[in-house]
């Protein structure tokens, strides 16, 4: 989400702003669902991207530039990409790329001021097409993040489209309704020339950069055909796969045919489980989640992001050390969905970086030990078709998330003791007195009728 993790009460947030549209008169029908036509189309800058993951098979990096790096650019990025794809990512996802408003500001990347345009703190548009270059050698996508609801309050269309803005009786714009986002303008989405323009911004750096989807913040605001609107015009481009990932819980993103919903619900699950909750509650939070998703619609699931990591601290504070932390992350990427992970988590960092990202550097190297288990994980579960997208059935208790998954002829078993004391776990019949893989190490493994995990343990197997 944008710079605070404020719930929003998006159905009420709507009726307001009706009302208030209603209110000064200027209230009109919802804009049908038209793609924009351009007159021109941007020159394409290189070759579109030939090696986009399915959906499915995503592994995602999200890069927070002022932290990443000493330099806080572009160029910071692109030489770590070795290390971000020997992690085991396939998708670099760059946090807000633009030009940042000051007029009401607070330095947040997501009060943006110019949709077309490469913020100087991080470079140019040079260094970006380095960088996604880099990433396209490396075999990895480069996805931006979009920041549709909103925009400074210094943007260009305050002045040259005020209708283009949620107003109030008055007529001054307003910020995003029950909110505390003060420092950014809600914009309109009755207004079918806003939208136009806010899609062909999008489309451009599909050309200019040769950027590969998007991560849209927030985007359980803005109405659900305004995104069909976009992700229709999106998937017109025939030149392209894109990747489109929608910052929301909604279930009707997956009708507006973006290929993500993120897991808010599981992670809040997570941090109740490491907390002394059970391990099976995951499975109602897991299938709320998926409601709705056809084909291969995914949820993304982490252990931290930009947002709660200011807010809630970093992976090894929140579930029991760096063991703890190893665990919840391996029921993030095993459980079934997209794993995404926030930049610093692989380096085991224990110091949280807060808004708005400027006084904490990630300490790269400080902890290869964990970098190495992270690393160890994903490549592993990269390396079965079950662990990746099997279908997975819960046989899990109060303490071990339990998963069998399968897909085709392939199985995996998930144990993961999400306990700081060792448990002892009773296999369901329907696994007991079986033989397994250890898929991490290759050993054969013998089970019986329990199965002994040390505190924070996990085994990974397949058949």
């Amino acid at each position: 989400m944008s710079f605070l993790s404020t719930t929003l009460n998006t159905s009420a947030a709507w009726l307001l702003a009706a009302g208030l549209l209603a209110a000064c008169g200027k209230e009109r029908p919802v804009a049908p669902v038209v793609p924009p036509t351009e007159t021109t189309t941007p020159e394409q800058y290189g070759t579109p991207f030939a090696g986009v993951p399915e959906r499915q098979d995503a592994v995602i990096y999200q890069v927070n530039m002022r932290a990443f790096s000493q330099s806080g650019s572009f160029a910071g990025v692109t030489a770590r990409l070795d290390s971000i794809r020997a992690l085991g990512a396939n998708v670099v996802y760059l946090m807000p790329i633009f030009p940042i408003g000051a007029v009401r500001g607070v330095n947040s990347p997501y009060a943006v001021r110019d949709y077309r345009a490469v913020s100087t703190e991080f470079g140019t548009l040079a260094s970006l097409r380095a960088l996604v270059d880099g990433a396209h050698q490396r075999n990895m996508a480069v996805v931006l993040d979009w920041v549709a609801n909103h925009t400074s309050w210094d943007h260009a269309w305050i002045a040259a489209h005020p209708d283009w803005y949620l107003r109030d009786a008055a007529g001054n714009i307003l910020s995003p309704p029950n909110t505390t986002y003060t420092d950014v303008a809600q914009l309109n989405f009755n207004s079918p020339a806003m939208r136009l323009e806010m899609i062909s911004a999008m489309k451009s750096w599909v050309y200019t950069a040769n950027v590969d989807g998007f991560r849209f913040d927030y985007a359980d605001a803005p109405p659900v055909d305004f995104w069909q609107q976009a992700t229709d015009t999106l998937r017109a481009i025939r030149t392209h796969r894109l990747l489109l990932l929608a910052e929301g819980s909604r279930n009707a993103n997956f009708n507006a045919r973006f290929d993500y919903n993120f897991g808010f619900g599981f992670y809040e699950a997570l941090k109740r489980v490491y907390r002394g909750g059970a391990a099976t509650q995951l499975d109602a939070t897991h299938a709320t989640e998926y409601s709705g998703a056809t084909g291969t619609q995914q949820v993304v699931r982490y252990t931290t992001n930009h947002d709660v990591n200011g807010s809630d601290g970093p992976p090894v504070n929140l579930f029991g050390g760096h063991a703890g932390a190893m665990s919840a992350f391996v029921i993030a990427a095993c459980y079934r969905g997209v794993p995404m992970i926030y930049n610093g988590q692989e380096a085991g960092m224990t110091a949280a970086i807060p808004f708005p990202f400027t006084g904490v550097k990630v300490q790269w190297g400080a902890r290869p030990d964990v970098t190495r288990a992270y690393q160890r994980l994903l490549a592993t579960r990269a390396g079965s078709t079950a662990l990746r997208t099997g279908t997975p059935t819960s046989y899990s208790s109060a303490d071990v998330c339990a998963l069998h998954k399968t897909a085709g002829t392939e199985q995996a078993l998930v144990l993961v003791n999400v306990r700081s004391t060792a448990v002892q776990y009773t296999l369901p019949a329907a696994l007991s007195n079986s033989s397994w893989t250890d898929a991490e190490r290759g050993s054969s493994v013998a089970l019986g009728t329990q199965v002994s995990l040390p505190p924070y343990g996990y085994l990974l197997l397949k058949r």
